[in-house]
């Protein structure tokens, strides 16, 4: 809720479920930040009082604002918002050149409204909500000494404890200026001493968290690779260094943006804490004319004193509720078959369909056909950018094939990288000048691609009347959407060169045109985002696609590691995970079938492998799993997840939002040696309620035992033998089961004590066979 408390100078209260943001207006027009956190009684101005900077005097060695305001020392205020000049060094929420060469801006109160409506900043997205009805602040600056006005929005969702900001700059100027930074959100903390985590990595290690605690000086987590990026998501928290996964204070920041980003926490001389967030400024340089404005992308904010789980659970019912949107919001997402690792291009007709009949047996529900389909498209350097399907691999077109995938039971979806093509194809044949790359210059390539110049309105109409024709030629159900290189030599042929520096936001917006537009044409495709992975694992991307690859990477041990990353800021009904064959095709490593579903199962499931070349014993523990998921599927995809322990023991828990039942996860990293004992706490349950808590019984390989087989035979089996090859097919040892009714406090407190692990000492159906990389799912139903 928003509220105004009236006066000279006015305060604003935005208020959620448990916490409260406040600012007020100061006698020199600045708009000073009294307080985000847990929330607390303003109502008046008196009570705002007590949360006011108070300066008799100016400290020594800085600048007052002026002569009339000589104790207004803006280095040493907390601010809603900044800029260049009058004494402010640290980071900027935006910097302007005006026409006359000065930096300086001096943005002060003009105006304030509240409403329930929303405009879109289009073509940028934002956040919505479902009724039409979002409580919305507008703060309206007006530049001391030039003729530009700043709109400070706010929106408020109380219900999931988070406030959207953005912001408007208009030129209401005669003469033209330059844009060289503009954030989305500006927040000053009265102390210091704060850490923040982000999340690094690269292509197959996405999402590996980082600390770092800052008393001084600056943190800067970005991306200058023209996405979102893998190096560098978005999503970051500051909290006390002490916060755990259940208690201390904890914020978390996001950006609506998929473009290079920029955020910096900063301890000034102070002690106090500046966090910015918004588009990067390296490179960034816009052209406002006479009359033209400039919208920045929204930044999402929360807060929690529940530490990271509250945190958490905030930017999950969020993401949720108020960014993903559609038909397939909320429905089930379909079990599917990927073609990649099992063909990678060396795809056909018969191929595909002999796969599909073998998918559908199993329990898969759509097949999706990858690279290699369209042109002449046999590897990564040719064809890319040719969108009509090769007739040598496709002999009745995508209709055709769609017609015999529907008719072996399942859904049909395709594979496009539309944003990309080769120097070997057709259309950068017929449009050179369509891609970024400056002109007479060498380019450098990745992945043997270039990027089209989606800062080119004509590009832009292009692709979508292209996937356009594709997404028509047949029922295609499912749409992934490729992007597999950074930015580089960044230049667009279709703007002059005092607007080159606009040219990657305006790829990005012509980005998010294209994908209103196709969204919007095609509503029931389900349509998933894919950037090399997690290059571009974003909410500007979760507007239009309800999910994202989440990494190239389908190593469990990995996926473990980078899907626990993402939960920290994402839902798992945003994150796709598939399990594909071992050795893995990314890090060539060996993990059981059992532990490569279990991850998997906690995203999006698919599977991403040549079911027709598997084991019967292998095909029998597929449909299993997948007759499983279905049972769970809605559970998996919406619950409510949570993180307990992390480490060599990877311990989660997805529970039904009235906490009626639910699903765990205890995965090992590496076996302890003479480790017997092991706990399993779950996380989101009713106190007072009382579960059965169980698992599904194993059943292990007798070759997982190896040589031991020799203790329990008569004769001497000799490993992988034809003997011992015989026996595993007749033989299963019997594995641990647990069922136990326990009270919810108890599973969450004190934990289930779970039947000992394999310990070299001895092993029967009481033992719990819990190797390298093993794992189990534990289920919790309300009695």
């Amino acid at each position: 809720m928003i509220h105004r408390i009236d006066g000279e100078y006015p305060g604003f209260v935005l208020d959620t479920k448990h916490t409260t943001y406040a600012f007020h207006v100061l006698p020199s027009g600045h708009l000073e930040h009294l307080h985000y956190g847990r929330s607390i009684h303003v109502d008046s101005l008196e009570s705002l009082e007590p949360l006011t900077e108070k300066r008799a005097f100016e400290p020594g060695n800085v600048i007052s604002y002026s002569s009339d305001y000589k104790t207004v020392i803006l280095e040493d205020l907390c601010l809603e918002m900044s800029s260049a000049g009058h004494g402010d060094i640290r980071e900027p929420f935006l910097t302007v050149v005006h026409a006359d060469g000065s930096r300086t801006s001096d943005f002060r109160y003009l105006s304030d409204s509240i409403s329930e409506e929303k405009p879109e900043f289009s073509p940028l997205p934002g956040s919505y909500s479902e009724n039409g009805k979002t409580e919305h602040l507008v703060v309206t600056l007006q530049d001391a000494s030039y003729s530009l006005t700043l709109e400070l929005h706010y929106y408020v969702y109380p219900e999931c404890d988070c406030i959207c900001r953005s912001a408007k700059l208009i030129n209401s100027s005669s003469e033209s200026v330059q844009l060289e930074r503009m954030m989305s959100l500006q927040l000053d903390l009265p102390d210091s001493g704060w850490s923040v985590s982000s999340f690094h990595g690269a292509w197959g290690r996405e999402m590996t968290k980082s600390d770092v605690t800052l008393s001084g000086g600056k943190f800067v987590n970005e991306s200058r690779a023209g996405s979102s990026s893998s190096r560098a998501n978005p999503f970051f928290m500051l909290h006390r260094p002490d916060t755990s996964e259940t208690i201390g204070d904890c914020f978390g920041f996001n950006l609506i943006y998929s473009g290079n980003h920029y955020s910096a926490v900063e301890v000034n001389a102070f002690g106090k804490t500046r966090v910015v967030s918004g588009i990067q400024p390296d490179g960034f340089r816009f052209l406002l004319e006479p009359g033209a404005c400039f919208d920045a992308p929204e930044a999402v904010m929360t807060y929690s004193s529940e530490g990271f789980t509250g945190q958490s659970q905030n930017m999950h019912r969020f993401v949720r509720e108020h960014i993903v949107r559609g038909s397939w919001k909320c429905k089930p997402r379909p079990v599917l078959l990927n073609s990649w690792e099992a063909c990678y291009f060396n795809i056909s007709e018969s191929t595909l369909v002999s796969m599909a009949k073998a998918g559908k047996e199993l329990g898969i529900e759509l097949l999706v056909m990858d690279d290699g389909w369209f042109g002449d498209r046999s590897d990564d350097t040719r064809a890319l950018g040719d969108w009509d399907p090769n007739p040598k691999k496709l002999p009745q077109g995508l209709g055709g094939l769609c017609k015999k995938i529907n008719d072996a039971g399942l859904q049909f979806g395709i594979w496009v990288e539309p944003e990309m093509v080769n120097v070997q194809s057709r259309l950068y044949e017929q449009h050179p000048d369509w891609v970024m790359a400056i002109p007479g210059k060498p380019h450098s390539e990745g992945r043997n691609q270039r990027i089209l110049d989606l800062a080119n309105p004509e590009v832009v109409d292009y692709i979508i009347g292209k996937m356009t024709e594709v997404f028509s030629s047949a029922p295609i159900t499912y749409v992934k959407w490729d992007y597999n290189r950074i930015f580089s030599d960044v230049y667009s042929p279709s703007l002059p060169p005092e607007r080159q520096g606009e040219t990657a936001h305006r790829y990005i917006l012509g980005l998010y045109t294209i994908m209103k537009a196709l969204t919007e044409r095609f509503p029931d495709i389900l349509f998933e985002g894919c950037a090399s992975g997690g290059n571009r694992f974003d909410l500007g991307i979760l507007s239009y696609f309800p999910q994202i690859w989440a990494s190239d990477n389908t190593d469990a041990l990995s996926r473990v590691r980078i899907q626990e990353g993402y939960s920290y800021g994402y839902p798992m009904s945003t994150v796709s995970s598939h399990v594909s064959a071992c050795p893995n095709h990314q890090t060539m490593r060996d993990t059981p079938l059992e532990t490569r579903f279990n991850v998997a199962a906690f995203g999006v499931l698919g599977y991403e492998l040549d079911l027709r070349d598997l084991t019967s014993e292998d095909k029998k523990k597929i449909k299993e799993q997948i007759s499983l998921y279905k049972q769970w599927r809605e559970l998996l995809q919406q619950g409510d997840f949570y993180r307990g322990r992390s480490g060599n023991i990877h311990e989660w828990t997805c529970t039904a939002p009235d906490g009626s039942h639910a699903v765990g996860l205890l995965m090992q990293e590496l076996v302890q040696p003479n480790t017997q004992s092991e706990r399993f706490f779950a996380r989101g349950l009713k106190r007072d309620a009382t579960y059965l808590f169980y698992n599904y019984e194993q059943r292990i390989n007798v070759k997982r035992f190896g040589s031991l087989i020799n203790t329990m035979t008569p004769i001497h089996i000799r490993t992988d033998s034809l003997v011992h090859n015989v026996i595993a097919r007749v033989v299963k040892m019997p594995g641990e089961s647990e069922e136990l009714l326990i009270p919810g406090d108890t599973l969450m407190d004190a934990g289930v004590k779970l039947k000992q692990a394999f310990s070299g000492t001895g092993y029967n159906e009481n033992v719990r066979f819990f190797q390298d990389f093993a794992s189990r799912l534990y289920f919790m139903e309300e009695k």
